[in-house]
Formats: C-alpha cells, sequence, structure tokens
C-alpha cells in the first residue's frame, strides 16, 4: 500500500476539523439568535419605557422598546433611503444627536418624506422605537415629516444555519477533492 502524503493529510484533516467546527458554533449562534429574535417579537407588546442603551452591551436588551430621549444638540442632518409607515419609498431623515445630562450620543430618525432636502430641527424632546443600529424611530415624526416605518423585529435577519450549513460543504469539499486528488497519485504511481 501506498504511503499518503503526511504533511498534506494533516493540513486537510486540520482545515476540514476547524471547518466542521465552525458549522456546528454556527448550529448554536443559530439557537442564540432564535432566542433573541423571540424576546425581540415579546418587547413589542412591552408599554414600559427602557433608557437609551448607553453601550453595546445594554443594546440587545433595548432594542424594538419604547424610550424618551432628549436631543441637547444637534450634530447633523442626512437623508437616507426609506419606507413610509404606508410603505412608501422615499427618503428618511436622520439626525445626530448628543444628548443631554449625559456623553452619549443617538442618531434619530425624525421622519419621512418623498424629497430628500434635509428639513430644519433644532432638538428637543424625542419619544419612539429603539430600533438596531441603534438609531431612534422617532414616534411621532419630527420637524413636519411624515411618519417612518417602524422597526420590525421579523426583519433581523438569522442566517446561522445557512452559514452552518456552508462550512459543512466547504469541509466534505476539502475533502473530496483531496480524496480525488490522492486518487489520481496512487494510480500514476501504479
Amino acid at each position: 500500500m501506498r504511503k499518503l502524503p503526511i504533511f498534506s493529510t494533516i493540513v486537510v484533516l486540520a482545515a476540514a476539523a476547524t471547518m466542521v467546527a465552525l458549522g456546528v458554533w454556527q448550529l448554536g449562534r443559530a439557537q442564540e439568535k432564535e432566542a433573541l429574535l423571540e424576546q425581540y417579537a415579546r418587547t413589542e407588546t412591552m408599554s414600559s419605557e427602557v433608557a437609551w442603551p448607553t453601550d453595546a452591551d445594554e443594546v440587545d436588551t433595548a432594542l424594538f422598546r419604547r424610550t424618551t430621549v432628549v436631543c441637547a444638540e444637534v450634530l447633523g442632518v442626512e437623508a437616507k433611503a426609506g419606507t413610509s409607515e404606508a410603505g412608501a419609498k422615499g427618503w428618511a431623515h436622520y439626525a445626530s444627536c448628543r444628548l443631554a445630562n449625559s456623553n452619549s450620543f443617538a442618531d434619530v430618525v425624525l421622519g419621512w418624506s418623498r424629497e430628500p432636502q434635509l428639513p430644519t430641527w433644532e432638538g428637543g424632546e424625542v419619544r419612539g422605537v429603539i430600533a438596531p443600529g441603534p438609531r431612534l424611530v422617532a414616534s411621532p415624526a419630527q420637524a413636519g415629516l411624515e411618519q417612518v416605518a417602524y422597526p420590525d423585529p421579523k426583519d433581523v435577519p438569522n442566517n446561522h444555519l445557512a452559514y452552518a450549513g456552508q462550512w459543512f460543504f466547504f469541509a466534505l469539499t476539502a475533502l473530496a477533492i483531496y480524496g480525488l486528488a490522492i486518487r489520481k497519485r496512487i494510480k500514476e504511481q501504479a
């Protein structure tokens, strides 16, 4: 029996094992994400407000909850593609704010319009829903704009199962290609 190339075999097996481990990790992440999405769906029904998240660890528990902030200083306003509450396409107007009584900042989605012209807005108290980003979707809309579409937990993707499948496929492909290469080598040596 012919000997397998030791170094190449170790490298391919290590790579395939790593890919399988990444696939298993993605399966675990899929379960975690599903639990998080269920939490988001439950938070939509809660009427109590939460504080604006001041660090990354607080964001997941605050998403899709209602809050109130005071924009002490408007640092800038920009228009981005957006959808109105009625489903029309147009422009969502974002204001970058420094929040009162803190060193925190927030992006506030003021509202929606058909035109990209930036509204004039001086800041102040804003109520709304915390959306991924995080950003505050104002409700009611500010600066004379129409209501922008509310964030929906159903729009948060859970791609981890697909990623797991990709890693398992990559591992299988690497092993199959290596098997074909070994088979060819054995035929050439015969």
